[in-house]
C-alpha cells in the first residue's frame, strides 16, 4: 500500500438516493469509515459494542443518541458511546468520518 496524503472529503462520492461508505482502515483494534449520505437518507436505530466517534466533514445531520437529537455540521463531532441506541439522519447531503475504537 502505498503512502500518500489524500483530501479525505474527496475519498467518497455522493450518490442519488442512497448511503454510500469507503472503509479507511480495518484493523482489530479499530476501523475507520467514510460515508456519503443523500438527503433524507439515514441508518436506523441501533447499538454497537464499541464507541465511535463521528465527525462531519460535509453538510448537516441529525444524530440521535439514546433519545436525544443532535444537530451537527461540518467541522462538527460527536461520540457515540457504547451500547447506547443511536440513528443517523441526513437532514441535507452530508459526509462523515466514523472512528469505531474496539480496544
Amino acid at each position: 500500500m502505498e503512502t500518500r496524503a489524500e483530501k479525505l472529503i474527496d475519498l467518497v462520492n455522493y450518490q442519488a438516493g442512497s448511503v454510500v461508505s469507503r472503509t479507511i482502515v480495518n484493523r482489530k483494534g479499530g476501523t475507520v469509515t467514510l460515508f456519503a449520505f443523500d438527503a433524507g437518507q439515514s441508518l436506523s436505530e441501533h447499538t454497537a459494542p464499541f464507541d465511535a466517534l463521528a465527525h462531519v466533514l460535509d453538510g448537516e445531520a441529525e444524530i440521535t443518541i439514546s433519545g436525544q437529537q443532535f444537530h451537527l455540521r461540518a467541522g462538527e463531532m460527536i461520540v457515540m458511546p457504547a451500547n447506547q441506541p443511536h440513528a443517523v439522519n441526513a437532514t441535507q447531503k452530508f459526509k462523515m468520518l466514523l472512528t469505531m475504537i474496539k480496544e
